[in-house]
């Protein structure tokens, strides 16, 4: 095991990001008095599930592995209901506990399986892409998806501690770590510019999970999301900031059935948002194009499809932030300076997503 850097999430019910490399030797002592952990993992996974299995063997903890489905299939209420019954059958106590093996989508799923049964159990998330390390994995936000939009359907539930082992990063499809690489320079713009500076730099040794540039990128945007959530579990006003090019990015998976990665939806959001900030005079015109900038970098997209609008805007009025009626969107008011702009005019909206359609 490499040098371990230890990321501390404050709060009521405080715990620690682990990043580093080798770490699946750490989990034993997360998961002390439990007689039995579930394993939720996809196919895909299944040689890292079995690992985890052969480390919770050895500590004296019963694994039982519950295959889910890959990605954004697995977010659902049927495959929830299926890993409730997993449980029930294998007599879960409130002393055991629910590790998710993956990606963002299976940890989401996990931490809700884990904050549903006997009304909270402990969970911890062993992630497996970029994204879920700087993202999904932290903040015990949990949640599926249901047929009115994404993430609708979930509980706030810290985990007892989060897994990132940069080994899984080196198997991981370039197209999912650069996906991934969206979230971190979301973070880059409403927290820590040093991160765009980063990618500026380098974009190749951004992208590579070997080069040191890409874990002091993760533990920047960790850090920052561990400052958020550590300050405002639920959501009720700082924590908003990490939805910053999400409202349309969210509306882009919906109309997208979940088909395209959750970081290039993303992407796509932050070029629209900065444009929309900058419409509203907001933010300056050098910033708004940065955007574009650093991500195009990272071959990330910048762009979606003009005739998509009006289904979209339908989409961004059921996202969380709105209020009633009222439209609400993370934007900046300069580098590092997010803030909310609340009801902008239809006719700003499409004029700034003139600036991504295609």
């Amino acid at each position: 095991m490499d040098e371990v850097t230890r990321i501390p999430v404050p709060g009521d019910r405080p715990y620690d990001v682990l990043v580093g490399r080798d770490l699946f030797g750490t989990l034993p002592p997360l998961l002390a008095g439990a007689a039995r952990a579930a394993v939720l993992h996809a196919p895909p996974l299944a040689p890292a599930a079995g690992r985890v299995a052969d480390v919770l063997t050895a500590a004296g903890i019963r694994p039982l592995l519950i295959e889910v489905p890959d990605a954004e299939a697995g977010k659902t209420v049927e495959v929830a209901a299926r890993c409730w019954d997993a449980l029930g059958a294998a007599t879960f106590t409130r002393t055991d506990v629910v590790l998710g093996v993956g990606g963002g989508a299976v940890t989401d799923l996990a931490g809700f399986v884990a904050a549903s049964w006997l009304r909270g159990v402990r969970w911890v998330p062993v992630s497996t892409s970029l994204l879920g390390m700087v993202d999904a994995a932290v903040g015990g936000k949990t949640g599926i998806n249901v047929a009115a939009g994404k993430n609708l359907v979930g509980a706030f539930h810290p985990p007892a501690g989060v897994l990132c082992d940069l080994d899984l990063l080196d198997t991981l499809p370039p197209d999912d770590l650069v996906a991934g690489l969206a979230e971190v320079v979301k973070c880059g713009f409403i927290a820590d510019p040093a991160i765009l500076d980063l990618v500026e730099a380098d974009p190749a040794a951004a992208a590579d999970p070997r080069r040191p540039a890409l874990r002091e990128l993760a533990e920047r945007a960790i850090r920052v999301k561990a400052h958020v959530v550590g300050t405002d579990l639920r959501e009720s006003g700082l924590r908003e900031i990490l939805n910053y090019g999400h409202t349309l990015g969210h509306a882009i998976e919906k109309r997208e059935r979940y088909a395209w990665k959750h970081g290039h939806a993303v992407a796509v959001g932050l070029v629209f948002a900065a444009a929309l900030a900058g419409l509203s005079g907001r933010l300056d015109e050098a910033t708004v194009q940065r955007h574009r900038t650093v991500l195009e970098l990272l071959k990330l997209p910048t762009t979606y499809r003009a005739e998509a609008w009006p289904e979209l805007l339908a989409a961004m009025r059921v996202d969380k932030k709105s209020r009633a009626d009222t439209l609400r969107f993370v934007v900046l008011d300069g580098l590092a300076a997010p803030a909310i702009l609340t009801g902008p005019d239809d006719a700003t909206l499409h004029r700034a997503y003139q600036e991504v359609a295609r």
